[in-house]
């Protein structure tokens, strides 16, 4: 049976309510074969001591301060050892304990593999799929209308991810996604719900830097002239979106 080694980077600063729930769905996990890291930024909330209490099952922790999300995920990169990398943040969750499971049982050997997310609000309620929907094919080309897969959502084989561009503080995870996209071969959609997703995180808190930071990013991958006409699509999709559900949580 093929079951390659997943590196599971977590990182986290101060989320004493939420890093449990995110632990808890990494260890336990059906699929036998994970390496769970740990990045935290020298938390002062009661985080660490939760933290610790699972630390049979983390296989890498360091805890110290950091320069930024990126940054935390770039040490967590560099710890991995894996074959693919899955980066579930403090808040997220993988959706259910067979999720790893059967995304490696989808087909195997593929440079990446993705899925569909729920949104949950800071109540742990669900709030339903995301409105950009995972796309049936997916390609580098597939954000211009929008991140469709959220971060929490793809599996990336490790010989392809490249580190994050720490120029970015808010949406470097798109411009990381594009480009490992253009290094892969294999790509495959295992039609079905993978992750759970916090929702406002700092990219809502920032969200005006983080719509800049993202137009800055599509412009380098798709050019300028596209992504404003994209970028019109998709301010038409969004107050269509708008008026049908009165809500836009990603």
């Amino acid at each position: 049976m093929w079951q390659p080694k997943l590196s599971i980077v977590t990182i986290v600063y101060n989320n004493v309510a939420d890093i449990e729930r995110t632990m808890l769905s990494v260890i336990n996990q059906t699929y036998p074969n994970l390496e769970y890291i740990i990045v935290d930024g020298a938390s002062t909330d009661g985080t660490l001591p939760i933290i610790e209490k699972y630390r049979q099952h983390i296989h890498h922790f360091i805890s110290e301060k950091d320069h930024g999300i990126y940054d935390a995920m770039n040490k967590g990169l560099a710890l991995a050892t894996g074959d693919y990398l899955l980066f579930m943040n403090s808040g997220d969750e993988i959706y259910a304990p067979d999720t790893v499971e059967k995304v490696f049982s989808s087909q195997p050997g593929a440079d990446i593999y993705y899925g569909e997310t729920e949104m949950i609000d800071s109540h742990h309620q669900s709030q339903g799929r995301r409105r950009h929907q995972a796309p049936d094919t997916f390609t580098w080309q597939s954000f211009k209308y929008g991140m469709s897969i959220s971060h929490q959502a793809i599996y990336v084989k490790r010989a392809i991810a490249g580190k994050y561009d720490e120029r970015y503080q808010l949406s470097a995870d798109i411009d990381w996604i594009i480009n490992a996209a253009k290094k892969a071969t294999s790509i495959v959609n295992t039609r079905q719900y993978v992750a759970k997703y916090l929702i406002g995180g700092e990219s809502k808190k920032r969200h005006w830097q983080s719509l800049q930071e993202r137009f800055k990013i599509f412009t380098k991958h798709y050019g300028l002239l596209p992504n404003l006409i994209n970028h019109a699509i998709i301010a038409i999709k969004l107050a269509a979106y708008y008026l049908r559900h009165g809500r836009t949580n990603d």
